[in-house]
């Protein structure tokens, strides 16, 4: 397995604190089409199983807690997102992430209010108690890898008003080698946080892993969509969603339309909008450049330039600071797109 290589140090920290604000949102690319989550919100108790050709996956959820759901992943997309700029900062991460819990509800569009940090921390348990089966990523060396989407997460709270000051989660083997492999990260549209149904979530990652930037786009069959969704839903029903979200047209990027193949089968079709015609009126420009390479680190790159520039020469690479306050540092930004 390739990996990128933190520039100044390869050894794994035992906690990373971060804290980067207004950055490109990377998700991991292995969790994207497959069923690894509940697409509803209210609690799933069956498991989900699933198997095309070789590739499984298993996921048995808690009786207590539940089956962790796409919303709930949105944790998960922002660790990746975290991880992956210090990575390209040329800063040495960790599978354990400290932070405050108002910069990552603030990074995933929710709200910050008394309710929101219940749910927050009853996405972690769901996240921490799911159990998750699968042989995809296992190189050959071993037959499949047993996880939960988090080792454990810790919260510290003010002694005085009870209000939370800090959090720690640790996240498995399986997804961080995903995220630090080169390539295992895609950068998405921030507004996927803003859908608010579980279908037009899941779409929108599909479309993402799968359309990307082609100029083609991608198709699949309604009964394709169904099999990868693990949707608990009858499958007319999911149809039903499906063909919902094509009319209403609204994922972040990406044009979807439907049609019929020879056999008059329902084709759903992925473009992205930056390759319709340029008198279309829902074309767009493509957001984001090429990720940056850069040997070691972005911030090496910076004081590299500034030197020939005449500049200060000296070593302006910043620390990541833990936001004690919970408010977004403001650190500057390293645009990328994988």
């Amino acid at each position: 397995m390739v990996r990128r290589n933190p520039s100044s140090d390869d050894r794994q920290p035992d906690l990373f604190a971060a804290s980067f604000a207004d950055i490109p949102v990377r998700d991991q690319r292995d969790t994207m089409e497959r069923p690894f989550f509940s697409l509803a919100k209210r609690p799933r108790l069956d498991p989900i199983e699933y198997q095309v050709g070789n590739v499984w996956v298993e996921v048995s959820p808690n009786p207590q807690f539940g089956m962790a759901t796409i919303w709930d992943a949105d944790i998960l997309i922002w660790a990746s997102t975290q991880i992956t700029e210090a990575i390209d900062r040329g800063m040495p991460p960790s599978r354990t992430i400290q932070f405050h819990p108002y910069n990552l509800l603030k990074s995933i569009r929710r709200t910050t209010g008394g309710a929101d940090y219940t749910r927050l921390r009853a996405a972690l348990e769901r996240l921490t108690h799911t159990a998750v089966r699968t042989n995809i990523r296992t190189d050959g060396k071993k037959k499949f890898a047993s996880f939960h989407w988090l080792e454990s997460w810790t919260e510290t709270t003010d002694e005085q008003s009870g209000e939370p000051t800090g959090m720690t989660i640790t996240l498995p083997d399986w997804l961080y080698d995903g995220i630090v492999e080169r390539g295992g990260v895609l950068t998405i549209h921030e507004d996927y946080f803003l859908l608010t149904g579980g279908i037009e979530r899941w779409l929108y990652r599909v479309a993402r892993k799968h359309a990307g930037r082609q100029q083609a786009g991608w198709s699949f069959t309604m009964r394709q969509l169904y099999e990868k969704s693990g949707s608990a839903a009858r499958f007319s029903d999911f149809a039903i969603d499906i063909r919902r979200v094509v009319k209403a047209n609204q994922l972040p990027e990406y044009e979807v339309s439907m049609d019929r193949n020879a056999d008059g089968d329902e084709i759903v079709r992925f473009v992205h909008r930056s390759h319709l015609a340029m008198d279309h009126p829902r074309h767009e420009l493509p957001r984001f450049p090429g990720r940056r390479q850069t040997p070691d680190g972005i911030h090496a790159a910076a004081r590299s330039f500034n030197g020939l520039a005449g500049g200060n020469t000296g070593d302006q690479a910043q620390a990541v600071q833990f936001a004690g306050q919970g408010r977004g540092d403001g650190t500057p930004t390293a645009k990328s797109d994988n």
